[in-house]
């Protein structure tokens, strides 16, 4: 089958080193990749300041301005000769770029979202800009993230720190599994506790991952609960991890990353692709 994978641009360099990943992250395989920017705030931006019939002069203006700018991307990285197995779409919408990118996600019934960590307006106290965690937490399908300086490796060690607490989605794994599957990847399963049991909850979501991820190598680890991100830093230099995943979901491991300093920490050290799977209904 066909992915389907969504690059949001704002036509910087980190989105444009996150649209060549893309292209060779699926490069032995039937992809489409759809293109988009969302320029409403671009627009919006004006409204109090601005006639309503210039505004809808510059909402045309703008989109053509768009559409020309998707098309020379495209046109940059198609490669001589192109990759007979993708294609490329593009897609201009005047809306607010986490809304675009959600409606999109449902509309096209996306696999994946791969962006870059920085943009035109990001500083460099953190990897994550604040779009970028926008769409992690609100996105209803795995996102990708690509940090600026990453060169593209294939991911032979795969981090996935994981409490066992949530019910995992199928079809996320199998995105996961496919991935490492094709790279012969390794998935380190690491739960950060103080307890030597499982719960039988944990225990069934763990039985889960192990029947879902069957094409790569699994291995399940613990360690001591201190500073989270320290450990899941520590544990990507000790494993040579290329790709850190993690869960979203409310009340999770994640989301308490998300709001509390640790995300700062992370996102200051961590120089691999970091992907966040979603635990939200599609």
């Amino acid at each position: 089958m066909m992915k389907t994978i969504l690059i949001p641009t704002d036509f910087s360099k980190n989105a444009l080193h996150a649209l060549t990943y893309a292209k060779e992250l699926y490069k032995c395989e039937r992809a489409c990749f759809f293109v988009l920017h969302a320029y409403g705030e671009e627009v919006y931006g004006h409204y109090k300041t601005t006639p309503k019939e210039e505004l809808e002069k510059m909402k045309e203006e703008k989109r053509e301005d768009t559409q020309k700018k998707l098309d020379a991307l495209i046109d940059s990285v198609l490669g001589e000769p192109p990759n007979p197995l993708h294609n490329f779409e593009t897609v201009a919408k005047l809306d607010n770029l986490v809304d675009a990118v959600n409606d999109f996600v449902d509309e096209m019934n996306i696999d994946l979202v791969i962006m870059g960590t920085k943009g035109q307006t990001s500083d460099h106290k953190t990897t994550f800009g604040s779009y970028t965690i926008e769409i992690f937490k609100y996105v209803k399908c795995p996102v990708l993230a690509i940090p600026e300086d990453f060169e593209y490796r294939q991911p032979k060690a795969i981090l996935f720190p994981t409490d066992y607490m949530l019910p995992y989605k199928r079809r996320e794994l199998k995105l996961l599994g496919d991935l490492a599957g094709k790279f012969k990847s390794k998935i380190h399963c690491l739960y950060i506790t103080d307890f030597d049991e499982l719960s039988p909850r944990q225990e069934d979501n763990k039985l889960f991952l192990e029947g879902t991820l069957t094409k790569p190598y699994l291995s399940f680890e613990t360690a001591p609960v201190k500073n989270k991100a320290e450990i899941i830093l520590e544990q990507i230099e000790q494993k040579e991890a290329g790709m850190l995943v993690m869960m979203n979901s409310r009340h999770s491991f994640f989301e308490d990353m998300l709001y509390r300093s640790t995300v700062d920490l992370l996102g200051l050290k961590i120089k691999i692709p970091f992907m966040v799977m979603q635990n939200i209904k599609r």
